[in-house]
């Protein structure tokens, strides 16, 4: 049995268009989103930066995403197997080495990552308690934050995302995706529109909407507009080519991609306007990272009317974001681990559970999972991210990933897409790498 086949007839298939651009947003959407986009929008610029960002969510999206899906669904395996595949068809070796390496960032950001569900569930359970609301902000984060400070909730998340990927692709992955997207938006909108009552609000949407022209001229917007717009579309080398290996020929995928780079983009501002206006009505700092999201956003639910069910709906749609990028984060690796060490689905589900939990456990304190986290988003997710680029596009060619590309697509990729494929996508994908390290992060 091929590599291809082995994988294929292991997982399943996503279902249907609808249930595939849902898991693949559902990967895209999380922290970044949330406490990282809003506070950007404002400091660079509002609308000015917005229409940077657009821009190269626009590029990103339909180059970078689509042949991330392409790849995937070409090769029908994981980034080890499809990297391996691209150094074949030049007559060399080595591609399953250069393809562990974005296996790697995966891993390692699922570590990280779920620590930080595990504080957005405990925060959830604390809102539900009325013990968060009842205690001040710093408190609270500190005894979540702290040495071993959440270990049954980081269990916890870690058990939820297992027993989604046991079900496989069309039972797991798709169901939950299907139920836990719609949800955040809902959840979000419900959240916004509460918001936009408060006091002080207008203050908020200024912030995020007045265009401020002259911060086109400083390079550190274009730099973020980039960074996040590149980030926030999970271009890692590694997620959504396993999402692609599930993708039925049929579908066509630039269109999947650039849905789901749509609905990445509403979901950010949708976040934006849920969290900035509420942030501004009582004057607090709306500076991205954790703290906006576990000190300064309670704060803010304690003053607002009805704020305990307020602060629940929020992390019950944190929360949903979360998961659903563990998902793919564990399956990447779950694939990997099935494929290559030949486990059955349940083995492999259960020992990227116990790696991501154990490592986890001794990186709980906030200082020690940040210089995680930075270690792995600076320096091994977008290099990462770069290999697989140049392997689609310079390895494996442009005829050859063009040719999935219009597999099921009614009018072909035309010049435009290839030149700015092989040539703009790829060297704006080594400039993030290298902008992520002089600026020590920007996605």
């Amino acid at each position: 049995m091929s590599e291809k086949t082995h994988t294929a007839g292991k997982n399943g298939k996503f279902g249907s268009r609808l249930g595939f651009i849902l898991a693949s947003v559902g990967s895209a959407v999380g922290m970044g989103n949330i406490w990282m986009f809003p506070y950007r929008v404002g400091q660079y610029g509002g609308a000015a930066f917005l229409l940077v960002y657009f821009g190269f969510i626009f590029l990103f999206g339909m180059v970078g995403l689509s042949g991330e899906f392409a790849f995937g669904r070409l090769t029908g395996t994981g980034p080890i197997g499809s990297y391996g595949y691209a150094l074949k068809s030049r007559g060399r070796r080595g591609g399953g080495l250069l393809g562990a390496i974005p296996l790697i960032g995966s891993l390692g950001i699922a570590i990280g990552y779920a620590i930080i569900v595990g504080w957005v569930l405990r925060y959830l359970f604390g809102s539900l308690s009325g013990v968060m609301m009842g205690m001040e902000a710093e408190v609270y984060f500190s005894q979540a934050t702290g040495h071993f400070g959440s270990v049954p909730w980081h269990f916890m998340v870690v058990v939820i995302t297992m027993v989604v990927l046991v079900g496989g692709v069309l039972k797991g992955i798709e169901k939950v995706n299907r139920i836990m997207m719609p949800a955040f938006f809902i959840l979000f909108v419900i959240i916004a529109v509460r918001v936009f009552f408060l006091d002080g609000a207008l203050a908020g949407y200024e912030y995020l909407l007045i265009p401020r022209w002259e911060l086109l001229l400083k390079p550190e917007t274009w730099v973020m507009a980039m960074g996040q717009a590149f980030f926030s579309l999970s271009i890692t080398g590694s997620g959504m080519i396993i999402y692609g290996s599930y993708l039925d020929k049929k579908e066509d995928i630039p269109k999947a991609a650039m849905t789901t780079a749509l609905l990445d983009t509403v979901a950010a501002l949708l976040a934006g306007f849920a969290i900035i206006p509420a942030v501004f009505a009582f004057q607090m700092d709306p500076a991205s990272g954790p703290p906006l999201m576990f000190i300064t956003l309670p704060k803010v639910f304690a003053q607002i009317p009805a704020g305990r069910w307020v602060a629940v709906l929020f992390f019950l749609s944190v929360l949903f974001a979360g998961i659903t990028s563990l998902v793919n984060m564990f399956e990447v690796c779950a694939e990997a681990v099935q494929t290559h060490l030949h486990f059955d689905r349940k083995k492999a589900v259960l020992l990227v559970g116990c790696l991501v939990f154990l490592i986890g456990l001794f990186i709980e304190y906030e200082p020690y999972m940040g210089s995680w986290m930075d270690m792995i988003t600076i320096y091994v997710v977008p290099f990462g991210a770069v290999l697989c680029a140049i392997m689609i596009y310079w390895v494996l060619g442009i005829k050859r990933i063009g040719e999935e590309l219009n597999t099921g697509r009614k009018k072909p990729v035309g010049k435009l897409f290839c030149f700015a494929a092989k040539y703009i996508y790829v060297g704006l994908a080594v400039l993030v790498f290298i902008m992520s390290i002089v600026y020590k992060g920007i996605g």
